[in-house]
């Protein structure tokens, strides 16, 4: 019989998502390979991490019922299936500003860490911070070393590195704290290929020691939007204020890749505005920041507005008229749109009938900020076609706002309710009692990736329990993660699919949309709800 995974070891992270700790990268694998391979009723995403595999779903129901069939599973089956194919063979120049470094911290001199990279076969074992990056585990240790002291500001894309147990190559330019050892040419994510990402979990990886390579050319971060006009009814961005994006669902399912699923920040304002004007839930919309914003007509077209309530202008030929909030309204040709800055709250959501139809990316067209998928960020002059609308599509009738009162009002305190995080147990007793109990500020450096906290007046940061170093694992939107300074950053929708912080608590998934419209200065509390009911808990905990 199969000895099967204890039920302390699959964890909570959510209401609707399992937390799986296994003994080794190789039960990582393999039961990785059995999730893929076999998918539980529900399951949107299944993250393999160091010691843990992150297991998503769309619901509680199937969220508990999987957690009773992960149970009876064996980490140690299927393992022959981990690596199938004949080993990625990647091109290196070992030339990196920390070979030496390496060849000292290791005892084998600059040769010798050539020949010990390129001597072993390496295997992914799981995705990382950006699309493409597979944190690559070798035959031997030999090769570990801590990770600099000083994080360089941009890493070349390219860069082969080491850090800890890990190999990898960085596939974008972006900031890092690897010990750069060499670079390659091999592109590691590709939008052109029909499996962008080079590595996948369980593949394993053969580094070649040459000369000189092609240099790669850096991929542009997003996708830019003609600024040619359509020939069909399209928006004209006058101006984009502070942000302006393109935003949908997002793209759930590929966390392996290293791919958030993104998309709106607040899903129920995007969605309000979709039914509005008769679209499809997932329709695109524009997702603006703080006003600003102006648009203007090309063709007849129908609007809403929702989210963050502003004051809204339409200027035109005939004069000026005020747009409403929460209904749809007509947008004539040459007729232009403008926001100023919302009443309360931070993010306005404008959809048009039929929805904007800028060109998918990994079957959707939300824009990533943290991956640098999707559109690119909206500029001044960018032409935005609208899709032809199809019979039978209605507008709606106008509606109340979405957004909590504290919101609605821009003041009070907003109140977001929580369950336990899979890390909760890393905290001492006195700051898991503290999270709930005391108030917490929104900062500035908030953005789509997170909501950083501070704490309010006579507030304390959350204390650990352990000082010990947790390794990098899956965290779904919602998660409170702690950094050492002890103040909580709350995942939004672009956050990254791994982090190596613990994660005290988790916001339920229908409270995300009000977090995403929380300003800065707002206060917070967090109130611990049953997972069941989402209501507070009638008894305390034993």
């Amino acid at each position: 019989m199969s000895p099967g995974i204890p039920h302390d070891d699959i964890r909570w992270s959510g209401p609707r998502a399992l937390l799986i700790e296994v003994e080794s990268l190789d039960a990582v694998l393999a039961l990785h390979a059995q999730l893929v391979e076999h998918p539980l009723t529900g399951q949107v995403e299944a993250i393999a991490a160091a010691r843990t595999i992150l297991v998503v779903f769309d619901s509680r129901t199937n969220a508990r019922a999987a957690r009773t069939a992960i149970a009876t599973l064996d980490a140690r089956q299927s393992k022959d299936a981990m690596v199938s194919g004949n080993p990625v063979r990647i091109e290196v120049v070992y030339d990196g500003g920390d070979l030496a470094e390496v060849g000292r911290l290791t005892g084998l001199g600059v040769e010798g860490v050539v020949e010990a990279h390129t001597g072993q076969l390496w295997t992914a074992a799981f995705g990382g911070f950006a699309p493409g990056f597979a944190y690559l585990v070798g035959e031997n240790e030999v090769l570990n070393v801590p990770r600099r002291t000083s994080p360089r500001t941009a890493v070349p894309a390219g860069s082969v590195a080491l850090a800890g147990n890990f190999s990898a190559v960085y596939p974008r330019r972006s900031p890092g704290g690897w010990q750069l050892i060499g670079r390659t040419s091999a592109r590691m994510w590709d939008l052109e290929r029909e499996q962008p990402a080079l590595l996948r979990p369980g593949m394993s990886v053969q580094y070649v020691a040459v000369r000189e390579l092609i240099e790669l050319q850096e991929q542009p971060g997003g996708n830019a939007v003609s600024p040619d006009a359509p020939a069909g009814p399209s928006l004209e961005v006058v101006t984009p204020g502070p942000q302006s994006l393109i935003q949908d669902l997002g793209r759930p399912g590929l966390g392996d890749l290293g791919v958030s699923a993104s998309g709106a920040a607040d899903t129920a304002s995007a969605r309000q505005a979709n039914r509005l004007v008769g679209n499809e839930p997932g329709d695109a919309v524009i997702e603006t920041v703080l006003g600003g914003l102006a648009v203007r007509a090309r063709g007849e077209l129908t609007g809403a507005l929702t989210g963050a309530a502003a004051p809204a202008l339409i200027k035109g030929p005939g004069g000026n008229r005020p747009a409403p909030m929460y209904a749809p309204f007509a947008l004539h040709h040459g007729e232009s749109l403008q926001l100023d800055l919302p009443y309360a709250g931070q993010r306005t959501y404008l959809a048009v009938r039929g929805g904007i139809d800028v060109e998918p990316v990994l079957g959707s067209r939300a824009t990533d900020l943290m991956s640098g998928i999707g559109p690119a960020i909206l500029e001044q002059g960018t032409m935005l076609p609208v899709r032809e609308v199809e019979r039978g599509r209605v507008v709606g009738a106008a509606e109340p706002s979405t957004l909590p009162p504290a919101v609605l009002q821009g003041g009070g305190t907003a109140v977001l309710r929580i369950t336990a995080g899979p890390r909760q147990d890393w905290f001492t007793p006195e700051s898991r009692a503290a999270l709930t109990k005391q108030a917490w500020t929104v900062t500035a450096e908030s953005n789509r990736i997170g909501v950083r906290l501070a704490t309010a007046e006579g507030g304390q940061p959350l204390e650990r329990a352990s000082a010990e170093e947790l390794p990098s694992e899956g965290v779904v939107a919602g998660s409170l993660q702690v950094p050492p300074s002890g103040l909580p950053v709350l995942f939004l929708a672009d956050h990254p699919v791994t982090g190596g912080y613990p994660v005290i608590g988790v916001v339920v998934p229908e409270d995300l949309p009000a977090a995403a419209q929380l300003p800065p200065g707002i206060a917070i509390r967090f109130v611990e709800v049953d997972p069941e009911t989402l209501q507070p808990e009638v008894t305390p905990k034993p």
